[in-house]
């Protein structure tokens, strides 16, 4: 086989765009990591808004049939 010439600037070139891609990959997993965390903290807190929300509707009933049960008594 013959040997063929490659370019100076074509080596160069591949060799910086390496150096680019293996440089700003940990910080791409730390925003990637981040934005997970972010999203089921998210998450978690939408779920206790609505566990509150639920037990907030029972208390409201309850409360309701408590009031009724003093009205028929007559008290």
């Amino acid at each position: 086989m013959a040997e063929t010439q490659v370019n100076s600037q074509i080596t160069d070139a591949i060799t910086q765009t390496n150096v680019k891609v293996v440089g700003e990959s940990p910080a791409q997993s730390l925003g990637l990591a981040y934005q997970a965390l972010s999203h089921s903290t998210g998450l978690a807190m939408e779920n206790a808004m609505q566990t509150q929300a639920g037990m907030q509707q029972i208390a409201a009933s309850a409360t309701s049939v408590i009031l009724k049960m003093i009205v028929e008594a007559g008290a």
